[in-house]
């Protein structure tokens, strides 16, 4: 039986399969999460290495040593992030040693935990700035976030932490 495909049509066919699939190879390559960017995660690990660039060959630029500490992912390549830390930091980490778990970091001085989401609310505690806690609930349209910070839930405003954007809910 005589094939349909000439010599001359193989020898065109080929390098188009090569290219094509060299495209491919480049495109997965660049692969992301998906996820939007950018986006707040927190560290999984007590020892995170932050790197000059996105792999193993990168000289490690700083060693994180406190584990829940809220970071932002502004860029992704194949399986590592480009993170910000509260103080400006910047640098890639392996996805491995992220977390979903949102947390935040008091910022600014000292601030009142509140018993509710008001200026009036009793002070549950004062909390000092760098303190690290989970963030819980920050309703939609309003100041304040509910958080968790050494086993006492309480509200701080939104302006006093590092953790979450400006008009984010989270329920």
């Amino acid at each position: 039986m005589k094939s349909r495909w000439s010599g001359g049509m193989v020898k065109l066919l080929l390098p188009a399969c090569v290219l094509l699939t060299a495209a491919l190879s480049v495109a997965g390559a660049a692969e992301t999460s998906g996820l939007p960017l950018p986006r707040f995660v927190s560290l999984r690990s007590d020892e995170v290495n932050l790197r000059a660039g996105p792999g193993q060959r990168y000289p490690i630029d700083w060693i994180y040593a406190r584990k829940d500490l809220p970071v932002e992912v502004v860029a992704e390549f194949e399986a590592w992030r480009k993170i910000r830390d509260w103080q400006g930091t910047e640098g890639w980490v392996h996805q491995s040693m992220l977390s979903g778990r949102r947390m935040m970091v008091v910022i600014g001085g000292q601030r009142q935990l509140r018993g509710s989401d008001s200026d009036s609310a009793d002070t549950l505690a004062v909390v000092e700035p760098g303190v690290l806690g989970r963030l819980l609930q920050c309703p939609r349209n309003r100041d304040y976030c509910r958080v968790d910070v050494g086993q006492t839930q309480g509200w701080l405003r939104r302006d006093e932490i590092w953790g979450v954007y400006r008009g984010e809910w989270l329920e």
